[in-house]
């Protein structure tokens, strides 16, 4: 079976287990006042599981297998000659993220992660990338604190 097809087989047997955990456990404790809800708790992770598992099932079933692996496509033979540095740069970047986000404020801790993300990933142009992460923190803060009114502090604790 190739490689596409036992990824696919993995995905579908995760959905299964998800969607299991979140049909018949998620609202197990629900108390009664929210037992009568249009929208539970679990109803986002069950979409997630129908349409992964449908997804999953119609790769394994009706897409055509991998004839040969192009230079495009990921081939498992060649595993070890990777670029595993980028990734484990990146790994350690975003556990740095979480652990700077109380001290930095999320502003100052995102446009740091994404400006060293983009240099590990080959962007030298810092103008570039930095111009970008700062749209993206200050749009995506924007968003979280003002759309959906969730408190999320954007400096640092000694700058508010």
């Amino acid at each position: 079976m190739a490689l596409d097809r036992w990824l696919a087989l993995a995905i579908l047997g995760l959905c299964l287990v998800y969607g299991y955990a979140a049909w018949f456990t998620m609202d197990a404790n629900l108390p009664r006042f929210m037992q009568r809800n249009p929208v539970w708790p679990s109803t986002f992770p069950k979409a997630l599981a129908v349409m992964g598992a449908i997804c999953a099932f119609y790769i394994l079933v009706f897409q055509k297998p991998m004839d040969a692996a192009g230079d495009d496509d990921v081939d498992y033979r060649k595993f070890l000659s990777y670029n595993w540095g980028q990734a484990l740069v990146l790994i350690v970047l975003m556990l740095v993220y979480a652990v700077c986000l109380r001290p930095l404020g999320f502003i100052g801790s995102t446009v740091g992660f994404l400006i060293a993300g983009a240099w590990v990933l080959g962007e030298r142009r810092v103008h570039i990338s930095g111009l970008v992460s700062v749209v993206a923190a200050g749009g995506i803060w924007w968003l979280v604190s003002d759309v959906l009114g969730i408190f999320l502090r954007p400096l640092p604790f000694f700058l508010m």
